[in-house]
């Protein structure tokens, strides 16, 4: 019998040479299922020394039938499918990868972006329709002058400002209450507060986690406050935004331009509104993707869950195992 036993839940990937790559180095039995019921992953894992999961829900169910479990690790920067406080009182890590794919992430803002202002997928919709001389359909207004308005300050926010940095903004304001104010002026920028980044911006970028304070951080009081111009551009978390309140400001001029990549619901639902506005572009929850980003997340999945079966922390701990919960709340 092997010395530990891991499960993969959901079996995101075709393979997992990294993950095996790395459990070289210790005894391990890898077990890779779909987990596609609660009651599945129940079962499973009770017995197991470390749980690897993309978007399984791990809830409090789920933690309290596990027996030996040291470790959830989730491919990812979120982790809000983990129930935090039932893994802390049962002294297991969670642990994330905050930073494989913050190149990625910021890539995939500024293309939203670029793509919003200049109407790209509009006009190719319109071009293969036989349309043409399209600019009084969807006008467009050059970059330079602006004011961008960046929501959180991590490190693909960082990314995303340095590649606009050589458009000439008028000024780029930042709202990350969390953050050190003299940190965000060393990169150029302003801090500001949350209604500043609203009326100011003529672009928003979100760039935040999902918790309990920014969950709906953008609806319907918040779209009123914004210009009409403004773009807004989403590659965090999509309950972030009330997508319900989105729609109607798409819809009703409240807002110009949209670019999603999360939603609040995914797969985005084929009855979804967002589907036939024409100022909205839409990707598919794909901003982290590149074939070496993917490596880096499963390698480093696989490192956090190898760190700790050996007798360490994990690389990158969202919780602190001997800490008070409550504590432990209060840091994420």
């Amino acid at each position: 019998m092997k010395q530990f036993k891991i499960l993969i839940a959901d079996d995101r990937f075709s393979e997992y040479k990294e993950e095996l790559a790395v459990f070289e180095d210790i005894d391990a039995d890898v077990i890779i299922d779909p987990c596609q019921s609660i009651e599945r992953t129940i079962e499973l894992v009770k017995n197991v020394d470390a749980l690897i999961v993309n978007l399984a829900n791990i809830d409090e169910s789920v933690i309290n039938s596990m027996k030996n479990c040291k470790i959830i690790a989730r491919y990812g920067v979120g982790y809000d499918n983990v129930d935090i406080r039932a893994a802390t009182s049962k002294n297991i890590w969670v642990a994330n990868v905050p930073d494989y794919c913050s190149e990625e992430t910021s890539e995939h803002a500024l293309a939203l972006l670029l793509a919003c202002v200049r109407k790209i997928s509009f006009k190719d919709k319109m071009i293969r329709r036989g349309g043409w001389n399209l600019q009084n359909l969807q006008k467009a207004h050059r970059i330079k002058g602006s004011v961008l308005g960046i929501a959180g300050f991590g490190k693909s926010a960082k990314l995303f400002l340095k590649k606009l940095s050589g458009f000439d903004l008028a000024k780029i304001i930042v709202y990350a209450p969390l953050r050190n104010h003299e940190e965000i002026r060393e990169y150029g920028a302003i801090p500001v507060e949350f209604s500043e980044l609203l009326s100011q911006s003529d672009f928003i970028s979100i760039h935040a986690t999902l918790n309990k304070e920014t969950q709906h951080l953008f609806g319907k009081n918040e779209f009123e406050q914004m210009k009409n111009s403004v773009i807004l551009i989403n590659t965090s978390r999509g309950p972030i935004i009330d997508e319900e309140a989105l729609i109607s400001a798409l819809k009703e001029g409240q807002i110009h331009y949209a670019g999603l990549d999360v939603f609040e619901t995914e797969p985005l639902p084929n009855s979804s509104e967002l589907l036939l506005l024409d100022n909205v572009i839409l990707t598919d929850h794909n901003a982290y993707y590149s074939e070496e980003s993917l490596a880096e997340l499963k390698t480093k999945t696989a490192l956090n869950v190898l760190e700790t079966l050996k007798g360490n922390q994990p690389l990158y701990p969202v919780n602190e195992i001997g800490v008070s919960i409550a504590e432990n709340l209060r840091t994420n």
